[in-house]
């Protein structure tokens, strides 16, 4: 890991988190329609500028995915005073300057579809901004990272073509190896990495290789490091998340990484839909029958990070950029 000068002090952090655009890309909450999402306050308070909210994954049907759309958005409405759903990214800026959460949708898997490519765009204007392939199995669109590695099908291809032409984010997250390659070579516009951390570091089958990071990079996307303890090894802590941060920035530079702590808060009823589908986390990646990952990294965590990596001797520009503005381009160039 290249040794960077030390530089930074406490009151630098403050004063560059306070100014920054902080933007997390992905929540991990369970997204179904009852979900309380007065838990945003929890972002709020932490200082976060945007945050993705997570709608669906492959375990649910689609039918709820639509139905946690209709209650968020009418929630969102209810809250004019403290969230807005954005649909241009620089309207993250202006939410910022309001003092309010900026928010859009995002999708873990193509099961929401329902093998239907038009519902991209369907999706799209309902402010879901970004979706990836396959939740951990494979799936119509391609194979998910704990099975077997088919590739993208056809239905894949059709899907980021689709998604290139509305401006949805391809995300290549959850989803195994020669999919994510594949994907990143259809698209015609940036991909990311919604929510891994580096392969090298913590070998878990939910993260990624240097040739992925590379690929992702060489789109002109970004891949944003996840604080869920499993994925960064064990630990999730300050120190651990930044060696993630700085792996990657090592590898692509600083530009192409971004941050997605998927935290998630308490909703009712978890046990019984991961009791239900226990293939979609294999007790090889997942032991000891704890059903899905966990030790979350809290939003409140974020001020902390800034500041080590500040300590890490990350210029100001450089922190200012994982902390949101690199995603910020992103979204700038895709979001139509």
């Amino acid at each position: 890991m290249t040794r960077r000068s030390p530089g930074g002090s406490p009151a630098d952090a403050a004063g560059i988190y306070a100014d920054a655009l902080v933007w997390d890309n992905h929540s991990g909450f369970d997204p179904r329609p009852h979900a309380d999402l007065e838990n945003l306050r929890v972002w709020r308070d932490a200082g976060v500028d945007y945050l993705s909210i997570n709608v669906g994954y492959d375990v649910m049907d689609p039918a709820m995915t639509l139905r946690s759309l209709a209650a968020y958005r009418a929630w969102l409405r209810a809250h004019p005073d403290g969230y807005v759903l954005i649909d241009r990214a620089a309207d993250a800026w202006r939410a910022k300057r309001e003092g309010r959460l900026a928010v859009t949708f995002d999708l873990e898997g193509m099961n929401a579809l329902d093998g239907n490519v038009d519902m991209v765009e369907v999706l799209y204007d309902l402010g879901v901004r970004q979706m990836l392939f396959a939740y951990n199995r494979t799936n119509l669109a391609g194979a998910g990272c704990h099975d077997e590695d088919t590739g993208l099908t056809p239905f894949g291809r059709d899907v980021v073509r689709a998604m290139n032409r509305v401006g949805m984010v391809v995300d290549c997250s959850h989803s195994g190896h020669r999919t994510t390659m594949e994907a990143m070579e259809s698209s015609g516009d940036p991909v990311i990495f919604s929510h891994s951390n580096a392969w090298a570091l913590a070998p878990h089958g939910r993260n990624i290789r240097d040739d992925q990071i590379r690929g992702c990079a060489a789109t002109g996307g970004v891949v944003c490091v996840t604080g869920i303890g499993r994925f960064l090894g064990g630990d999730a802590g300050t120190a651990t998340f930044v060696d993630h941060v700085a792996y990657i920035a090592d590898l692509v530079g600083p530009a192409h990484v971004g941050i997605s702590l998927d935290y998630a808060f308490e909703v009712g009823g978890i046990e019984d839909l991961l009791s239900a589908h226990p293939e979609y986390w294999p007790p090889s990646e997942y032991p000891a029958g704890s059903g899905g990952p966990h030790d979350f990294m809290p939003p409140g965590s974020l001020p902390e990070i800034t500041a080590v990596m500040l300590q890490r001797g990350f210029s100001e520009v450089e922190v200012r950029g994982v902390l949101g503005e690199n995603m910020l381009r992103v979204a700038s160039q895709v979001w139509k």
